[in-house]
């Protein structure tokens, strides 16, 4: 009997690593959790675009939008574990379980996580026309008239509803958040003053703020960014001790042999050290992320219970 099982599991192990050699048979899935002009979207297909060249088979970009990036999750959550179906989702992926008390799936248990992509500073951006020069005058009005600025984010569970909550917890600030359905929905109301700000992903608002329709008041990381080296940092307008970064990263459904995680692990490193799709990603605002699958998946543990924490002591309950 022993003999038995160990010669079936050497034959599954022997035809895991030739699925993995093999890989990809057909057409590759990358579900996208947020819409067009999202950082997801800018950042997704720029990854799917370089893998297609590797694979010499088409990386198709499927946008499934809505609920903080888990109608997409879920969509992955089901799929077969063949790696021909990949969720690329930023951090709030991880942000969804403090967010929502019913998904439909378990964040970390029904889900491989496979590498990260990118991380990148967001931007605390307004409208040309704002009373808001600079972050000190939106945390005066803020704080002298509770509730009375509004914040948008790019949806309930994404990575600016994050950044707002963290936000309001390091800045002690009481700020309505105004919840859209992406980046390109708030866009069109910050640059019309229909909104008072929001933390946009660097890569979706890069393009607007050098052509100054909308204004950037601070970035939200420590240290300036690259490509917007003269916008302070929180810290220093008025915010000590905050930093925060948005990332990206792809997971598999649940069941994904190991070999197969480590091919598709090591071609999206390869597109992140590939100097042309790295400088490309720079000049959005984006530094690549490499970390082995081990110590990604680490990463994604540790910031779901991270997050958890800063959303309870923010007041936000699971809805």
């Amino acid at each position: 009997m022993r003999r038995f099982f160990g010669a079936l599991v050497a034959g599954l192990m022997v035809a895991s690593a030739a699925q993995a050699q093999n890989y990809p048979t057909k057409p590759v899935r990358g579900v996208l959790t947020f819409p067009p002009g999202s950082v997801v979207d800018i950042v997704g297909r720029i990854y799917l675009q370089k893998l297609a060249e590797f694979w010499g088979q088409n990386a198709l970009a499927d946008n499934r939008v809505g609920a903080g990036g888990t109608i997409g999750a879920n969509i992955v959550a089901k799929a077969a574990p063949d790696g021909h179906t990949l969720l690329i989702h930023s951090s709030g992926h991880a942000v969804a379980p403090a967010i929502y008390a019913r998904l439909p799936y378990d964040t970390l248990n029904d889900f491989v996580p496979i590498a990260p992509l990118i991380e990148q500073a967001n931007v605390l951006i307004v409208s040309p026309s704002s009373p808001f020069k600079s972050l000190p005058e939106l945390l005066a009005r803020a704080r002298s008239n509770p509730g009375s600025v509004n914040i948008a984010s790019a949806g309930i569970g994404s990575g600016t509803h994050l950044n707002l909550e963290a936000f309001k917890v390091v800045s002690k600030v009481n700020v309505t958040h105004v919840p859209y359905k992406g980046s390109g929905e708030v866009m069109v109301d910050v640059i019309g003053g229909r909104v008072d700000g929001y933390f946009a992903p660097m890569a979706a608002a890069l393009g607007n703020i050098k052509s100054g329709k909308v204004r950037a008041l601070a970035v939200s990381t420590k240290k300036h960014s690259k490509v917007l080296p003269d916008v302070s940092t929180m810290a220093e307008a008025g915010v000590p001790g905050f930093d925060f970064s948005l990332w990206l990263g792809v997971w598999g459904p649940k069941g994904l042999p190991a070999p197969l995680v480590g091919k598709i692990a090591a071609d999206i490193k390869r597109v992140s050290m590939d100097r042309v799709s790295r400088d490309r990603l720079a000049e959005l605002g984006n530094d690549t992320l490499i970390m082995a699958q081990p110590e990604f998946a680490k990463f994604v543990r540790a910031q779901v219970n991270e997050i958890a924490g800063l959303l309870k002591a923010a007041g936000v309950k699971p809805q």
